[in-house]
């Protein structure tokens, strides 16, 4: 078996180490081509010493030199900036890209994985929350194979049939279940959210993330980028879409069908079961994951999510069903609005006001090319800032 050569973007994130640890666990399979990282120089050292990739990027030429003082001997090629990031993601000799770089900084790399025709594992939903159209349109038109990394879409696409081709239309599917934990908050006031703080906000019962996608998951702004990018990913509108809070995590999601049947794929609360899927696919491996003991996990419960207390997945359903620039517009106010909060320079109640307030300024018109989309992103960055402003 000829091994996959993979590239990770966004290597020192949760999902990198998760795919580091898979792959780890296959050496006759896989080897790792190259690693990224935008900040966290000294731990892509490390990852480069124990790994061993023939390129290490990251994010400036200062960081590019402090990362070779660290390699020392070692013969990994530093390389920085955005368009070394898309060199590796689309070099001829990479089978699989494995796109965690989270927001809007993947999108580039994750369009030069697509249009060069690679194995695309995608665990960055901003690429199709940002620019759907036209990702979709690159992954068809270059032939590359395209898998979802996140759980919920993960799990939904293992529930379709083997005839599934990015598309609904013909597989007897009535509409796709996306499950959520509901995060910390889930039975919290909603009046008392104004004082949570950002460790409060950041301590998920359930898995263990970044600090940003952990804010997004407690807002349930995560979820709504979720339901974006399952329109996308599965060729369904937003009325074919539920979210059903699910405090277990055990049921990742679930596709119902017109003849009333409901398929579900469940599985401990663990992201290397999507990975290991999506590196295998078609077949199945080790994921190092333990089995799933539902005598011992006695219930699954279910409950609808609460839109006072979730404004942020009210938001993402509206900035769906406008389209064009909306769901762009809405990411980057979003991710503004968020590392300003865990910069304790916004209330955690005040970032759905600031997205909602970002949405109602913006351009969210058509959105024809990448240019277009990163304007809007750049315009929408400045409206959050200025909004911001009022709740200091």
């Amino acid at each position: 078996m000829q091994k996959q050569r993979v590239t990770i973007l966004g290597a020192t994130g949760s999902i990198g180490g998760s795919t580091l640890d898979v792959l780890a666990r296959h050496p006759e399979r896989f080897e790792v081509f190259a690693l990224t990282a935008m900040r966290q120089v000294g731990k892509l050292a490390d990852l480069c010493h124990l790994h061993h990739p023939q390129y290490a990027v990251v994010g400036s030429a200062g960081d590019a030199e402090e990362l070779r003082a660290l390699l020392g001997g070692n013969p990994v090629q530093v390389l920085h900036g955005p368009q070394a990031l898309e060199q590796v993601a689309s070099a001829p000799e990479v089978t699989t890209v494995m796109a965690a770089i989270v927001g809007a900084a993947g999108l580039g790399a994750c369009m030069a994985a697509a249009r060069a025709g690679k194995r695309v594992l995608l665990a960055n939903k901003e690429a199709l929350v940002m620019a759907g159209d036209l990702f979709m349109s690159a992954i068809r038109d270059s032939g590359a194979v395209l898998l979802p990394i996140d759980s919920e879409h993960n799990a939904v696409f293992q529930s379709l049939p083997d005839e599934f081709d990015y598309g609904l239309q013909h597989c007897g599917v009535r509409k796709v279940i996306l499950t959520a934990s509901g995060g910390p908050f889930r039975t919290r006031s909603v009046e008392s959210l104004r004082d949570v703080t950002p460790d409060q906000a950041c301590a998920h019962p359930n898995w263990v993330m970044g600090r940003k996608i952990s804010v997004d998951s407690a807002t349930m702004m995560n979820k709504g980028l979720e339901v974006i990018e399952a329109s996308w990913l599965f060729g369904v509108g937003a009325d074919r879409i539920e979210v059903l809070i699910h405090p277990e995590s055990v049921i990742h999601s679930m596709v119902e069908y017109n003849d009333g049947s409901v398929i579900a794929q469940l599985g401990n609360p663990d992201m290397r079961t999507p990975i290991a899927h999506a590196l295998a696919y078609p077949e199945r491996m080790a994921s190092g994951v333990s089995s799933l003991d539902l005598v011992k996990q006695g219930r699954l419960s279910f409950e609808a999510p609460d839109l006072e207390r979730f404004p942020c997945l009210a938001l993402a359903y509206a900035a769906l069903r406008t389209g064009g620039l909306a769901p762009a517009v809405m990411n980057a106010a979003n991710e503004v609005a968020v590392a300003a909060f865990l910069n304790n320079e916004l209330g955690y109640s005040d970032i759905a006001r600031v997205v909602g307030a970002v949405l109602e300024r913006a351009d969210c018109s058509a959105a024809p090319d990448l240019e277009t989309i990163l304007a809007a992103d750049a315009a929408a960055r400045n409206f959050a800032r200025e909004e911001i402003v009022r709740y200091r």
